[in-house]
């Protein structure tokens, strides 16, 4: 599913002009991007959790020379699934 599509179920089912549709998605992403880069952590009650996590510098390996390289530290975006996602997920569909 792209932004795109998340604009049209708007306009589909809502009955919003695309324009705003469009808007209200990006409103949404672009305060859940602030949030992660103030060290937030973003809870979406039945969907799941993302929080940024910070990672330290560590020893990889070019797969394809084998030499070694320093990694460095980091920040990345976790994802966890809340309990009832995964529950949809595992049974196909979101009716209970």
């Amino acid at each position: 599913m792209t932004k795109a599509d998340l604009v049209n179920l708007l306009f589909e089912r809502v009955g919003l002009p695309k324009a705003e549709a469009h808007a209200i998605i990006e409103l949404v992403l672009d305060n859940i991007k602030e949030s992660l880069l103030q060290g937030e952590i973003v809870k979406v009650s039945g969907f799941g959790t993302f929080q940024v996590r910070k990672k330290g510098s560590r020893v990889g390996r070019n797969p394809r020379t084998l030499q070694e390289v320093e990694i460095t530290p980091r920040r990345v975006v976790t994802f966890k699934a809340s309990e009832q996602l995964k529950g949809y997920v595992e049974k196909g569909t979101i009716n209970p």
